[in-house]
């Protein structure tokens, strides 16, 4: 389900009632390949529940160029919505991931291989809402910015 970020106070609330395990994830997911796809089912094997949270165009445009993102946010968040590990998809037009996570309070917070946890800016914010910050394997070979470059070269 793909809610806007003022429902998902209530919909963690509810979720936390009913003693759900409450797993997040951010991203912009801009072409999906198998490696997120594998993210994700691990991530959604971490809980009960997996939100991811996706960076709107605006803010993907701040850390990725001005030629990205190649899909646009609600296409994003459509094929998203459609994996069976995705329960929810909310999109937030921050910098960076803290004010999503400030609401979502998950138990488990999860990013790629490829950060160490001194770089994840989160942390302090998924830790202060009592929960972890939890690390998994990348799968070697995918990248959305090389398969954008092997488009481009051919």
């Amino acid at each position: 389900m793909i809610l806007l970020k003022e429902n998902l106070t209530e919909i963690v609330a509810r979720l936390k009632a009913q003693s759900k395990t409450i797993v997040t994830t951010n991203g912009v997911f801009d072409i999906l390949h198998p490696g997120h796809v594998r993210y994700l089912k691990e991530a959604k094997n971490m809980g009960d529940i997996l939100i991811v949270g996706l960076n709107s165009d605006r803010s993907t445009r701040l850390f990725k160029g001005e030629n990205r993102p190649i899909n646009t946010e609600h296409d994003r968040a459509e094929i998203l919505d459609a994996l069976e590990s995705v329960d929810y998809v909310v999109i937030f037009d921050e910098p960076d991931p803290r004010a999503f996570l400030e609401i979502a309070r998950p138990h488990t917070h999860v990013k790629g291989g490829d950060y160490t946890l001194e770089r994840i800016i989160e942390k302090d914010v998924v830790e202060a809402g009592g929960g972890t910050v939890v690390l998994v394997a990348v799968s070697l070979g995918y990248a959305t910015t090389n398969i954008i470059k092997k488009i481009r070269d051919n």
